[in-house]
């Protein structure tokens, strides 16, 4: 199989990262027969410095041209990087809502997983995260307050900010649908996260989910409260399996669930469209602190990388080869600096992405 994928290695430690993704996936290539044909492509702030912009029509068509799109975190420092001088609508970030409304990703898929070798680094106690747990936020990805009209101006003398959030019932009816999809393929549990008690936007989601479960009789529907689940993530996380809910919440939540897998350097994500096109990206940041110095674990890129192959391109083999091969890797004791413990081999970026690909084999 030839699979054309567009790359945008991005800022900070985005390119060291994405490197080794791609390595790893020329090691699949190798061992399964694929060829990959990857395309470089600018956004962010390494966009701003070439062409101005943090995202240009002429990358929005590159990418959709490609069967999916491999991505490297964005951004650099705000108290020192020239890019926050700039407007808002110029900032890097701009470039990642914009591209992710383009290509009409509406569905956010963020793993968070706490392998049995690294529960020394979760910061909860011992006897909540023994057994581990593997549960998948579901986050809307293109409505809810992000994506609303918002405004600043002077009433009565004050300055006044103002954000909407909305959400049609179409926009929740698909994300329903794709999130109760992967829990056929998990546990079949979803809890539908919301603030229905408070939120109009919430009570038509709430609405529109258990219309959707009714297609998934399978599947065990629960609601939950957004401050809830806030609370029971640190409490009992292995109660949840999917959690289903709208954008600015499962913003939140997945950081959350991001610090309870040991390191934010272990969170794999994905973005979908309404057919097997997506944008995979780790969930953490660029880092410029510790850019160019190869000391990034590269672990959530090269994860999202597996979630690539098996969400756009149907490859369950290879995926599961590559999330096992990180398995082993860490069940042989080698670390990053960020999630390393005593008695373990601290390695750098490049020698964890080499390391993982001697583990990848049919």
């Amino acid at each position: 199989m030839k699979l054309k994928i567009g790359v945008i290695k991005g800022d900070g430690i985005g390119p060291e990262v994405v490197n080794e993704a791609m390595k790893v996936l020329d090691k699949v290539g190798v061992v399964y027969g694929h060829e990959f044909d990857y395309t470089q492509l600018l956004m962010g702030g390494a966009s701003i410095d070439t062409y101005g912009v943090p995202l240009t029509d002429e990358t929005i068509e590159l990418a959709k041209n490609s069967d999916a799109v491999l991505l490297g975190s964005i951004g650099g420092d705000a108290k020192t990087s020239p890019w926050y001088k700039l407007e808002p609508s110029k900032r890097p970030e701009a470039g990642l809502l914009k591209i992710r409304k383009a290509l009409n990703l509406f569905a956010n898929l963020r793993p968070a997983v706490l392998y049995d070798e690294l529960k020394g680094a979760c910061p909860l106690k011992e006897e909540i995260t023994e057994g581990g747990f593997d549960m998948m936020i579901m986050r809307e990805l293109t409505g809810g307050l992000y994506f609303g009209e918002r405004s600043t101006e002077e009433k009565n003398g004050v300055l006044t900010a103002t954000d909407s959030l909305t959400y049609t019932e179409d926009e929740i009816r698909r994300i329903a649908k794709r999130g109760f999809d992967i829990a056929m393929k998990r546990r079949k549990k979803v809890t539908s996260v919301d603030k229905a008690n408070v939120l109009d936007s919430s009570r038509l989601w709430r609405k529109v989910v258990e219309e959707v479960a009714k297609d998934y009789p399978e599947v065990t529907l629960e609601h939950m409260l957004v401050d809830n689940c806030a609370m029971q993530l640190v409490k009992n996380p292995r109660q949840f399996d999917v959690i289903l809910t709208e954008n600015m919440f499962g913003d939140i939540l997945s950081d959350e669930a991001s610090m309870m897998t040991g390191s934010i350097g272990m969170l794999a994500s994905a973005s979908l469209n309404e057919t097997k096109f997506g944008m995979y990206e780790p969930s953490g940041g660029s880092a410029p602190d510790i850019a160019g110095k190869g000391i990034a674990n590269p672990i959530a890129t090269i994860l999202s990388a597996a979630m690539m192959l098996r969400f756009s391109f149907d490859l369950d083999q290879e995926a599961d080869a590559i999330e096992n091969a990180v398995e082993n890797v860490l069940k042989d004791g080698y670390r990053t600096i960020d999630i390393m413990s005593e008695g373990k081999v601290q390695i750098g970026t490049a020698e964890m992405g080499n390391k993982i690909c001697s583990y990848i084999t049919k």
